[in-house]
C-alpha cells in the first residue's frame, strides 16, 4: 500500500511531496528487501531522468542506495555532477551499495572523482567506499587513496591509509607507523596495521589494549609467529577433514583484501559448507581435530553422490 502510494506521488507538482515519496521508496526497499527493490529502482531511475530539484535529487540518491540495484549506477554518476554538496554526499554513500564485485568501471571512476571533492564529508565517504567497501584496485585506485593520505582532514587521511593498506600497499606503512605513535589512535589505523602485517609495527601495537577493537587482529597479523601458528592450525584443520572424508573437496582460501581464511567443503552431492577458520577454531577450543568434526557435523549425515 505504502509502496504504491509512493510511486503514485513521484509525479506530484510539489517537490517536497516528490522527495518524501523517494524517501518512502528507500525505506520500503530497506524493510522489504528484494521483493520491492527492483520496482523501486525502476521508478526512481525514471524520475531522475526529468527531475531538476536538488532536494529531490538528494532523496533519489539516498533511495537508490537502499535498492542495491546495479541499474542505478548511471543515474548516480549523473547526480555526482550536482553543484549541491549534499547531493554529492548521498551519491558517495549510495554508489558502493549498487556496485557489483568487481565493480563496474563507471562506479570505480565516480568514487575516484568524489575522493577529490571540495567537501570533506564527500571525500571521506567516497574514500571509504572506494578503499574499504569496494575491492577495486589498480593504479588509478591506489593513486586516489594515496592522495587522500595527505588530505587536510584527519578522517579522510585515516580512510586513505586504511584503503591503501587493505591492498597491501607498502606506501601506507610510514603513515600508519606515524599514526600509531600518537596517543589516540583511530580504529581505522589499527585495521590498516593488520593488513600491512609488518613486524616493525609490533612494538607500537603492544602498548594498546588487546581487547580494544581490532587490536588483537593487528597483533596477530604483524607477529610472524602468531601468523605461522594460525596457518599451521588451518592446515591441520584441512588435513583433519580430508582424513575423515577423503572423497570430499576441501579447500582453504583467502582474498587479498580480506584478513580471514575460509574453509570450503563440498561433499560430492549438492551440499557444501563455508566457515571462517578462526571462528570455527574458536568454537573448537583451537583443536583442529575437533573443528573438523564440527564442520562435518554442520553438513549433516553423509550421503552418496548421484550415480554412485
Amino acid at each position: 500500500m505504502a509502496f504504491r502510494l509512493a510511486v503514485g506521488r513521484l509525479a506530484d507538482a510539489d517537490r517536497v511531496v516528490r522527495a518524501a515519496a523517494c524517501d518512502l521508496l528507500g525505506f520500503a526497499s530497506e524493510v522489504h528487501g528484494d521483493d520491492l527493490r527492483a520496482d523501486a529502482a525502476t521508478a526512481l531511475i525514471s524520475l531522475a531522468a526529468t527531475e531538476t530539484d536538488p532536494e529531490v535529487h538528494w532523496s533519489i540518491a539516498r533511495a537508490l542506495g537502499a535498492t542495491c540495484d546495479p541499474r542505478a549506477l548511471p543515474t548516480l554518476v549523473t547526480l555526482a555532477r550536482s553543484p549541491d554538496s549534499d547531493v554529492r554526499f548521498q551519491v558517495a554513500v549510495a554508489v558502493p551499495a549498487v556496485l557489483d564485485d568487481p565493480p563496474a568501471e563507471a562506479g570505480e571512476a565516480v568514487l575516484i572523482d568524489l575522493c577529490a571533492d571540495p567537501d570533506a564529508s564527500v571525500r571521506e565517504w567516497a574514500t571509504f567506499g572506494l578503499g574499504w567497501v569496494s575491492t577495486a584496485d589498480g593504479n588509478a585506485v591506489r593513486r586516489a587513496l594515496w592522495d587522500r593520505t595527505r588530505d587536510v582532514d584527519p578522517e579522510v587521511r585515516a580512510e586513505g591509509a586504511r584503503g591503501l593498506a587493505r591492498r597491501r600497499d607498502a606506501r601506507a606503512l610510514p603513515l600508519v607507523r606515524e599514526l600509531l605513535v600518537r596517543d589516540e589512535v583511530h580504529r581505522f589505523t589499527v585495521q590498516a596495521a593488520a593488513y600491512l602485517a609488518d613486524p616493525s609495527l609490533l612494538p607500537l601495537l603492544d602498548g594498546f589494549d588487546p581487547d580494544a577493537d581490532h587490536v588483537a587482529e593487528a597483533l596477530r597479523e604483524c607477529d610472524p609467529l602468531r601468523r605461522d601458528r594460525r596457518t599451521d592450525l588451518a592446515w591441520r584443520l584441512l588435513l583433519a577433514v580430508h582424513s575423515r572424508r577423503p572423497n570430499w573437496e576441501v579447500t582453504l582460501a583467502g582474498a587479498r583484501c580480506d584478513l580471514d581464511l575460509n574453509l570450503d567443503i563440498t561433499d560430492g552431492t549438492d551440499r557444501s559448507g563455508y566457515w571462517c577458520v578462526d571462528g570455527l577454531l574458536r568454537r573448537a577450543g583451537c583443536d583442529p581435530e575437533r573443528a573438523a568434526e564440527m564442520a562435518i557435523a554442520d553438513l549433516g549425515p553423509a550421503r552418496d553422490a548421484p550415480g554412485r
